[in-house]
């Protein structure tokens, strides 16, 4: 312990002997500062989960962001899309309005033309004079079985009798359907009838209209121009419903974008309020640093319980490099968002992921070292082809196998990940490429049916300096941040 009459550092007069504090309040007051400087570093450790918990804020933004901006690219699309099919069906009917006109006058006209020859037909009776052997009496028989005019039968032919008895007899067609029988009316009376029917057809369709009438050709035009402008107007409603709509769309997804923005900006006030809480503790921390180190200056050891605790309370707090000042944001590619108090966070691998800044994975391709070096340490080296390697070799061999199986998988497992995501660290291809040439030297040694022993020896000097590279690498690879070194963090 320090004299108390020794001036302080800051050239302030001497504390005189009566006012020195006593040991027990030194040690006090050192635990105080450690168990702050404790208690604030825990705090400022719950930094990286805060980190990542932001950036995937920011990255959920992005997505939603663009989902919105993709849901509204398809609404417009669509709008164009019907507004293209809608318009070229219309103009489709629209130029089939023509055909429509001669098809519809076609129609009235056969209409037109049945009625004057069912009337005619209705209006041609049966008569004796007019059908050659249809007398009197048959023509009464035809009426009570209700052909009495030309259109009220349309056919004769031949069929069994009624009763099933006897030779075919002549059945006469009725028009409203049904065939009938009459007693004295065979081949002779009916083939007569029959031609009598179609004379009197061809008098009627000699006589009905084959034109439409003026006042009809002017109805079914009026028609025809009525949808015609029907069909014009909707087609000249068209860019104005899909205007709206489109309009519509631009609202609906103005008011996405608000509501996502107004989110983002109280998202991010309140992440830039964590941040600025986490550097005043970063700042309290390095205060009660200087606190303790001139503590430390002013009165000297305290005693070995609390040597260690201060060596870990003045450990630096971690700090962000000037380049990472701001993170860029999801939302705005091209700006960087403010990322004030950003803290290096290190992984138990030795694996530094930046809060903010996304790290490639592990290449998959270290699966392959990992798979030759565990099938090494289930076959051994020099124990194929009929050799017999030393129970030292077996032994030996299987065990670098297997450390060198655990070794790259403890640090490729983590490094591939989403949270954790990392490149390899430097030095370990160097080190891997040096164990595989050791054990291949190792079975060129055991190796008794050829002469290898120069060979072997050139493939374990050079296994023995790319191993040491390696280590090298890895041990002089040091964080600039924090000045701890990456192998050291593994």
């Amino acid at each position: 312990m320090t004299d108390s009459t020794t001036p302080p550092r800051d050239g302030s007069a001497p504390v005189p002997p009566s006012a020195a504090p006593s040991p027990s309040e030194v040690r006090a007051e050192r635990r105080r500062l450690v168990e702050s400087i404790g208690a604030l570093r825990r705090l400022l450790s719950k930094r990286r989960a805060f980190q990542v918990a932001d950036q995937r804020r920011l990255q959920h933004e992005a997505r939603q962001r663009k989902r919105v901006e993709a849901a509204h690219g398809g609404k417009l699309r669509r709008i164009e899309e019907e507004r293209a099919v809608q318009e070229a069906s219309l103009n489709h009917r629209i130029g089939a309005l023509d055909g429509e006109r001669e098809r519809r006058e076609g129609q009235a006209l056969s209409v037109l033309r049945r009625q004057s020859v069912e009337r005619a037909l209705g209006s041609t009776y049966l008569n004796a004079r007019e059908v050659n052997g249809i007398g009197e009496g048959l023509v009464r028989s035809l009426s009570a079985q209700g052909i009495r005019t030309a259109a009220d039968f349309d056919d004769v032919s031949w069929g069994k009798a009624p009763n099933g008895k006897g030779s075919d007899v002549l059945y006469i067609h009725r028009t409203k359907g049904g065939k009938v029988h009459i007693n004295g009316i065979g081949e002779h009376r009916g083939r007569p009838l029959l031609e009598w029917r179609r004379a009197a057809l061809a008098r009627a369709q000699a006589r009905a209209p084959r034109t439409l009438p003026p006042d009809e050709r002017h109805r079914i035009t009026e028609i025809i121009e009525a949808e015609r402008r029907r069909l014009r107007q909707e087609l000249a409603e068209v860019p104005r419903t899909a205007e709206t709509a489109r309009k519509e769309a631009v609202r609906l997804h103005t008011e996405a974008l608000g509501l996502l923005d107004s989110a983002a900006s109280e998202a991010a006030r309140l992440a830039a309020e964590r941040r600025a809480e986490f550097d005043t503790m970063a700042e309290q921390v390095r205060d009660l640093q200087d606190r303790l180190s001139a503590h430390m200056e002013a009165y000297g050891d305290v005693g070995r319980r609390v040597r260690r605790a201060q060596k870990r309370a003045l450990r630096p707090v971690a700090e962000v490099p000037q380049s990472l000042a701001g993170i860029p944001s999801p939302r705005t590619p091209g700006d960087a968002a403010p990322a004030a108090g950003l803290a290096k966070v290190t992984g138990r691998n030795g694996h530094r992921p930046v809060p903010g800044v996304k790290a490639h994975r592990a290449h998959p391709g270290w699966l392959i070292p990992v798979l030759y070096f565990g099938l090494t340490a289930v076959v051994g080296v020099g124990e194929m082809g009929g050799n017999t390697a030393h129970p030292y070799t077996m032994v030996a061999s299987r065990l670098v196998a297997l450390a060198a199986v655990a070794e790259l998988l403890r640090l490729w497992l983590p490094r591939v990940r989403t949270r954790s995501a990392g490149p390899m660290p430097d030095g370990t291809g160097w080190q891997t490429s040096g164990v595989f040439l050791a054990l291949t030297a190792t079975g060129m040694f055991e190796d008794e049916q050829s002469d290898v022993f120069g060979a072997a020896c050139v493939v374990s000097v050079l296994a023995a300096v790319l191993f040491l590279a390696g280590t090298v690498s890895r041990v002089a690879k040091t964080d600039d941040r924090t000045g701890e070194s990456s192998a050291e963090s593994t």
